[in-house]
């Protein structure tokens, strides 16, 4: 929230120059101390869409933001109730368009398939994990963005600071009890992410660069993604995340990365990519938007 009014107050003697997007979904006072409760106040349904958007255009004092997310998709409201309602948001002029964040594959599928149909607006971005640590995007969220043209932008591309390099197996009883850090701890109890971490540190020493950089890097290579986002707290965070657009990891450098992380197994259907030559036919071509994202890819990254 405070967030909010100190953007509003940076950018506004230059708002047309700048791009704004916000949220909605997640209930604060559910997550606040000492507050009472608002059932309606989170969740992806209409109410909450109008007021979550309502307070966030007063904090920025503005009268439009250009993108507005669902920050989760909570299993609850209709699919067409989300969609008819950021569609009267962007009719309204308070939105110029609408995106997805931590949505499954199937859902963000159904809603663009029903705002195609209907005439609604489309999401036009995704928001999801996705770093050395976790490549799950690849196999079925990548593919279903190519498909319909939804541009992917990872959050934790550094692994909540993991793939920074500051971490050690003695450093785990030292982290502050709060939700990043036991995400960190469990990083460190997996005996592949000091690998990947070791690569990475390699290839940071090769390119001259950090390691953020070179994880930032891999993540900015891969196919259909738009931009990673970044969690800096200080200028020299910012500066070195920013840093990692200077330059461009070798194709040998990224092949050494995708062997390190590569996951332990393929999941159905994309592991049946070896009988495809034998019950379909050979040398079948595959649309060039999911060429990439093809089970062959998959394969040879994998095998």
């Amino acid at each position: 929230m405070m967030g909010e009014r100190f953007l509003g107050d940076y950018v506004s003697d230059k708002r047309s120059d700048v791009v704004i997007a916000t949220k909605y979904t997640c209930n604060t006072t559910s997550m606040q101390k000492d507050v009472r409760l608002n059932p309606n106040l989170g969740g992806n349904h209409r109410k909450s869409l109008v007021e979550n958007l309502n307070e966030s255009l007063k904090r920025l004092n503005m009268s439009y933001v250009d993108i507005l997310y669902v920050h989760i998709y909570e299993f609850r409201t209709p699919i067409e109730e989300i969609m008819r309602s950021l569609d009267d948001a962007v009719r309204s002029g308070k939105v110029l368009y609408v995106a997805a964040s931590n949505f499954p594959s199937w859902a963000l599928a159904r809603a663009n398939t029903f705002a195609e149909l209907r005439g609604w607006s489309s999401f036009i971005g995704l928001q999801t994990r996705y770093s050395l640590l976790d490549r799950s995007l690849e196999f079925d969220l990548q593919p279903a963005c190519a498909e319909l043209d939804v541009g992917i932008i990872p959050w934790g591309a550094v692994a909540e600071g993991f793939l920074t390099g500051k971490h050690t197996r003695e450093s785990a009883a030292n982290l502050k009890s709060e939700h990043r850090s036991h995400k960190v701890a469990d990083h460190l109890k997996v005996e592949k992410n000091w690998k990947i971490l070791d690569d990475v540190i390699t290839v940071s020493k090769e390119t001259g660069r950090t390691p953020v950089q070179v994880a930032m890097n891999w993540v900015q290579q891969k196919p259909g993604i738009t931009s990673p986002l970044i969690g800096a707290r200080t200028v020299t965070q910012l500066e070195e995340n920013l840093k990692s657009l200077e330059f461009k990891l070798t194709p040998e450098q990224v092949k050494r990365l995708d062997e390190a992380s590569k996951p332990a197994e393929i999941p159905f259907p994309n592991s049946f990519v070896s009988n495809y030559d034998r019950f379909i036919g050979k040398n079948i071509e595959v649309p060039l938007n999911i060429a990439l994202f093809s089970n062959a890819s998959l394969e040879e990254c994998f095998e």
